[in-house]
């Protein structure tokens, strides 16, 4: 049976189309994937995450823990700051990128809803065989998440936050409460765009649904349902990776560009494997194509130079906010540095620009 958010009956009250996510019924779409995205980049949007795990931890070893699970040195992380990290496998593939934020009296670690049972199953081989004194609590099911994102978002939010959102840094958090519920904020998201992540008690969810959008039926409401296609669009536009597609345990990190993540000069699960690929430098590169017209290059669409496939696509859509169809796709490094290739669709050789990423970003 599908797991359902605390969201759920407001995504059938504003008439979602609900899909399976995961393990979970997430809503796809309300309105439409283009207008949601658009929307998203105009004024802002409001996410259900509520599906992405929340993992808490704690003990005098949770610090040394982290440490040996994660590719960032958490050891240096200040309270209330978040960072982006990845956790690897003993090959040093991918077995997830997460966000984990250290609090006075704990951490979190924010997961992929697909490899939560995953790194639950990980960490809590890790936690029984290392000696280390430190507890792993999984709170997913116990709190909701949303996301909102947007350029008018912080505005919005100042007004009906008891926290100073417009004041908080890129990727910090503050926790408060608002007639009676606690909650976290969190200055980050997934989309390209300014905003804030939040994170509450289940029971809460209805009730702050209606406090953040407000009268969200108005054609001129600020914040507006968003589902997960639009999320999709709005974070390939931003080149940001999703797991199953740019990352997977068959791709390390330093492959995937994310060296800035990895601390080499640490002891982790992987990293011996890992600085082996940085000595000899990543066989593949991950780049970002244009490509001619408006067909779409899917997961796994062939890219060619002349007659020689020299990789493929791992995530494609036609962007809403540029007009042109997008892609990124893993290459062999010495290919791409090419200024052209080709995207072979369904036999079809279409041209493809190699671009800068990210494709998008706000000024």
């Amino acid at each position: 049976m599908l797991k359902r958010t605390p969201f759920y009956d407001f995504h059938i009250s504003v008439g979602a189309k609900m899909v399976e996510y995961a393990g979970w019924e997430m809503p796809l779409l309300y309105r439409g994937i283009t207008e949601e995205h658009l929307h998203t980049r105009a004024s802002g949007s409001i996410f259900d995450v509520s599906h992405m795990g929340r993992l808490r931890f704690s003990g005098k070893d949770a610090v040394a823990f982290l440490d040996r699970v994660l590719t960032r040195n958490v050891a240096r992380q200040q309270f209330g700051q978040s960072r982006y990290s990845l956790v690897c496998n003993e090959s040093g593939g991918v077995m997830d990128d997460v966000i984990v934020s250290r609090d006075e009296s704990d951490w979190l670690v924010v997961c992929n809803a697909a490899n939560r049972q995953k790194l639950i199953d990980h960490f809590s081989f890790i936690l029984r065989h290392s000696g280390l004194t430190a507890f792993m609590d999984d709170t997913t099911e116990k709190t909701g998440m949303v996301a909102v994102q947007g350029p008018k978002v912080i505005e919005r939010l100042s007004e009906v936050l008891p926290v100073n959102v417009s004041q908080m840094k890129r990727y910090t958090f503050e926790s408060a409460s608002a007639m009676f519920i606690k909650f976290t904020v969190f200055r980050s998201g997934y989309t390209g765009e300014d905003g804030v992540e939040i994170i509450l008690p289940a029971k809460a969810a209805a009730m702050a649904m209606k406090f953040l959008g407000g009268s969200i039926a108005k054609k001129e409401t600020t914040l507006r349902p968003a589902g997960l296609g639009a999320r999709d669009t709005l974070r390939l536009e931003a080149a940001m990776p999703l797991f199953g597609h740019e990352l997977d345990e068959s791709t390390d990190p330093l492959t995937a560009g994310f060296e800035w993540a990895v601390d080499l000069q640490k002891d982790f699960i992987g990293a011996n494997r890992l600085r082996q690929i940085a000595a000899s430098g990543p066989s593949r590169k991950l780049i970002g194509l244009e490509l001619d017209g408006r067909r779409i290059a899917r997961q796994g669409t062939p890219i060619l130079i002349g007659d020689k496939q020299i990789g493929q696509v791992t995530s494609g859509t036609f962007s809403p906010t540029l007009q042109k169809s997008i892609a990124m796709a893993y290459v062999e490094t010495p290919s791409a540095a090419s200024a052209e290739m080709e995207a072979d669709i369904k036999g079809e050789r279409i041209v493809a620009k190699v671009v800068a990423l990210p494709f998008y970003k706000r000024n």
